[in-house]
């Protein structure tokens, strides 16, 4: 790509345009660059119209264009399957060369709508599961200028300024009804296409980078794909809209919970909250709270990482964790965890101390510790009983120990805290 001259400053716009495409994948807004010599990578549509047997309209669409696209502006399309797309050519360039963003729609699309548009372009009801599932993967931006903001912003760095370029809209400009012999082929389409499983290979890439983001604790980053990935995974599989919904929810709870056990968090703190996230869906009682206990669980997940995540210790130091984690009751000294994992007990004393920058003894009382406050907060039960739960049978040590801890007596931490 050549430098852009722009008066008397030279620039180049290359890392702008990558930084440009980066915002629009963030979006979930595919955009591809390609010349008239060589052709796109991918179908533009997604491969709608090759699924339809409409390559006549791709043909108008995405290829004749090029002989009437004017530079320095910036072309919205909206076709006639609602489906918004933006072309512009690059400035001073060896060969022309477009960038293309799109599909995106600027609002959720009723099924009703869907049906209606499926039957204007003779669309067979064996099929409509698939095109369903086309617009499930299609990005909603809620706010209809975000997307021209975007350009208009491009366009001030590729051309210097506002007035030095133009913006035209196109809407709906293409036929809504197929050819005859297109609509016998579409009646023949079997149900198996390679449209299904190409949305399924985009909800899968969505939901891998959300998993991936939950498991190396990335709120910011998962709380933005959980939106592409809980639009295009919905699956209409019962007449109850809820029930899909609490479904798709249970799955998300499940994946979030693996992600989580792949940040290297102890089971003992993905249980409870993975359990206390399936009760409240089921209590759910509308799509729009399960839709805010998707984005509380995303966020929960990627806190127990952030906090919890043992990915910095050795694997054998992880077992002693998750065991500590797992029953605070029980037997935790050096020697019991050692004949435990069958290791020598100098050995993982001295790993452990090395990794933790504690020993055994001081973690664990640590532990025993945190959880006694924790208790204290957020229960009424007896002193005593506290202790045990904490694995310390002597309430008078236990007393001691707290104190050390915390500054204070056990009763006295409850009365502060209340």
């Amino acid at each position: 790509m050549k430098k852009q001259k722009t008066g008397c400053q030279t620039m180049d716009y290359t890392a702008e345009l990558s930084f440009f495409c980066k915002i629009l994948h963030n979006f979930r807004i595919s955009s591809q660059i390609f010349s008239k010599n060589q052709p796109p990578e991918k179908p533009l549509d997604l491969g709608l119209r090759d699924f339809l047997y409409l390559q006549e309209e791709y043909e108008r669409l995405f290829c004749a264009p090029w002989d009437s696209m004017q530079p320095n502006t910036v072309y919205t399309v909206q076709d006639a399957f609602l489906c918004n797309y933006i072309f512009l050519l690059l400035p001073e360039t060896d060969v022309p060369t477009v960038l293309v963003a799109g599909p995106y729609m600027t609002q959720d699309v009723p099924r009703a709508t869907l049906m209606e548009l499926a039957e204007r372009r003779n669309i067979p009801p064996h099929i409509f599961s698939q095109i369903e599932k086309y617009y499930s993967n299609i990005p909603v931006i809620a706010q209809e200028d975000t997307v021209d903001v975007l350009f208009f912003s491009l366009g001030e760095t590729l051309w210097g300024d506002m007035d030095k370029f133009t913006a035209q809209n196109i809407r709906n400009g293409f036929s809504e009804e197929p050819l005859p012999q297109t609509a016998e082929r579409i009646q023949k389409r079997s149900d198996d296409t390679l449209l299904a499983i190409q949305m399924l290979e985009m909800r899968y890439e969505t939901e891998s980078r959300l998993l991936q983001a939950v498991s190396q604790g990335m709120t910011h980053k998962a709380e933005q794909l959980l939106v592409g990935a809980s639009k295009s995974a919905l699956e209409m599989r019962t007449p109850d809209a809820l029930r899909n919904s609490k479904n798709y929810c249970i799955i998300m709870n499940t994946l979030l919970r693996k992600a989580a056990e792949h940040g290297a968090v102890p089971p003992y703190y993905i249980d409870s909250v993975s359990s206390a996230f399936a009760k409240r869906i089921e209590r759910a009682q509308s799509a729009e709270e399960i839709s805010a206990l998707q984005r509380e669980m995303v966020h929960t997940y990627c806190h127990l990482v952030k906090k919890h995540s043992a990915k910095q210790y050795s694997p054998l130091v992880q077992k002693v964790l998750t065991v500590m984690d797992s029953d605070l009751t029980a037997d935790l000294s050096l020697r019991h965890l050692a004949a435990l994992l069958n290791v020598n007990a100098s050995y993982l004393s001295a790993l452990f101390k090395k990794e933790t920058d504690k020993t055994v003894t001081e973690f664990v009382t640590a532990k025993r510790m945190e959880h006694a406050a924790y208790l204290l907060r957020t229960t009424k039960l007896q002193i005593q009983t506290v202790a045990q739960h904490c694995g310390i049978y002597d309430v008078n040590y236990f007393t001691k120990m707290f104190k050390k801890f915390s500054g204070k007596t056990p009763r006295e931490f409850r009365e502060s805290v209340l």
